[in-house]
């Protein structure tokens, strides 16, 4: 018997529903055509700001009415990561298709726990694929997670459950006579092994930040000496964390050097490749990664050098009993059973800190089966051949300045004033060339980001879009040199 007090959230109306959801596919397909004619970013406005501060919403809304806010208030104010001119931080450009896959995934609204069920099997199918694409052996553990931050934290509490020489799930970090575990990872390590090392209850000060050559890779010299250091004052040395493109100049270190110092010091060997790990899709740069299939674990993102919406990064450990060792439970509501949708346990609740889980898994099935794999290291080369075409175009500019190599995806360069005398002021150039990138992300022409390179200011491109073209690059320079000379002329006008 149906109780008139009893609700649903489902659609009253399920055909006026239908209609908004074809309006809306229609509007964000357009929306995504259409990207290029857009500013890359704008300032998010005041106004909108305080339209979006409202009270809670206590009574229902007309759908529509809710889209048409959407449309008003938040969709024309991005980060800007979809447009062809967005080259800032290191973050992915998504594609049409994978936003369908993810409609898709939210309409079944699996919980990823990993029972039996459908979900479960493809995320196993797109965990053995990359297995394999990064020369892991069969029968490798892995897992999909938000993305390179906790990726890395996964790898690293595996790492610290393997090589402690005790039980630290047990035994924990504070019992009278345990040593001191260390990690070792280059002063251009991303912040997020830091985050790691201090949550896993380390501490920053046994993280040892090992100096960078002139290629920005860690000194393998240095590294030995701070083992050797760690072991004569009784400390134990755990894992050393690799670089597969980092942040600032996207070097990779000689991870095949690393693998051999840490099978040689039974150390556990991590590879941060957050963007850079997936260069093995690109057959010409592979070499660039040469040992990444040595490593005991690798971190790596697939809504950055895989083009996906985010969010979406994967973690890949050697040693499948390790892996389940460091978070595997047994409650007893999440027992196997002989028969039913927990035949078998649940998969991948025992690999990790999350329970809930979302299907991630089918973008990245979705679109490894429709571009195929070899179109996607297409891609990646294209971005690495468009950073070395802007390399060239700074490097043969009389007002531009690069400060870094840029051996794959990233180039770091300043605008410098015609002509710079030897008495010009280090900050003053620092300065300069910070108002010329926030007038350049302003103008909504491009968005780059970035950092400080031995204490110069750095203009940073970094190129993980799958929707540039050269031209947008030769728009780039262009611009920068055109706002350079206009804020070295006001400031030779100005000046005493």
């Amino acid at each position: 018997m149906t109780d008139p007090r009893e609700v649903s959230l489902d659609p009253a109306d399920w055909d006026a529903l239908r209609a908004l959801g074809h309006r809306m596919l229609d509007d964000m397909l357009d929306y995504l055509e259409s990207v290029r004619d857009r500013p890359v970013w704008r300032p998010f406005p005041e106004a909108v700001k305080a339209r979006l501060a409202e009270s809670v919403p206590r009574a229902a809304q007309p759908a529509e009415a809710v889209y048409e806010q959407f449309q008003r208030d938040v969709l024309p104010y991005p980060p800007g990561n979809i447009h062809p001119r967005f080259w800032g931080w290191v973050i992915g450009t998504g594609t049409p298709l994978a936003m369908l896959a993810d409609m898709l995934a939210s309409g079944m609204n699996p919980q990823l726990a990993g029972i039996q069920e459908a979900g479960r099997y493809v995320e196993e199918q797109v965990l053995a694929w990359l297995a394999e694409l990064l020369g892991f052996p069969v029968g490798s553990s892995g897992l999909l997670l938000s993305g390179g931050s906790m990726a890395n934290l996964v790898g690293l509490a595996v790492a610290r459950q393997s090589k402690a020489g005790f039980d630290v799930r047990e035994r924990g970090l504070q019992g009278n006579g345990l040593p001191t575990l260390v990690v070792y990872a280059s002063t251009e390590a991303h912040s997020s092994i830091r985050k790691a090392v201090e949550l896993m209850g380390l501490g920053t000060r046994q993280l040892r930040a090992i100096p960078v050559d002139t290629e920005f890779r860690i000194d393998l010299s240095a590294l030995r000496e701070a083992i050797d250091r760690d072991r004569a004052a009784g400390r134990r040395p755990i894992c050393v964390v690799g670089s597969a493109g980092t942040v600032n100049t996207g070097a990779t270190d000689d991870l095949r050097a690393l693998a051999a110092i840490c099978r040689e010091e039974n150390l556990w060997f991590h590879v941060d490749g957050a963007f850079g790990a997936l260069v093995v899709l690109a057959p010409e740069l592979k070499p660039i990664v040469a040992g990444l299939e040595e490593a005991d674990s690798v971190a790596f993102d697939l809504h950055k050098w895989g083009y996906l919406p985010f969010e979406v990064g994967c973690t890949l450990v050697r040693d499948r009993e390790a892996h389940r060792a460091t978070f595997a439970v047994a409650p007893s509501y999440l027992g196997a059973t002989a028969r039913g949708a927990a035949a078998g346990g649940v998969l991948f609740a025992d690999l990790g800190l999350q329970l809930s889980r979302g299907f991630r898994a089918l973008k990245v099935w979705m679109t490894f089966k429709t571009h195929g794999v070899d179109a996607i290291g297409r891609v990646i080369a294209q971005n690495v051949a468009q950073t070395r075409y802007l390399t060239g175009l700074v490097d043969a500019h009389p007002r531009l300045e690069r400060l870094a190599p840029a051996p794959l995806n990233i180039c770091c360069f300043r605008y410098v004033p015609a002509p710079q005398g030897p008495g010009e002021d280090p900050a003053s150039l620092n300065t300069l060339n910070q108002e010329i990138l926030w007038r350049l992300q302003e103008s909504g022409v491009a968005l780059p980001s970035h950092t400080v390179l031995d204490g110069k200011f750095a203009i940073r491109v970094a190129n993980t879009n799958h929707r540039s073209r050269r031209e947008d690059f030769d728009l780039l320079v262009q611009t920068v040199v055109q706002l350079g000379d206009t804020l070295a002329a006001d400031r030779e006008r100005s000046a005493p």
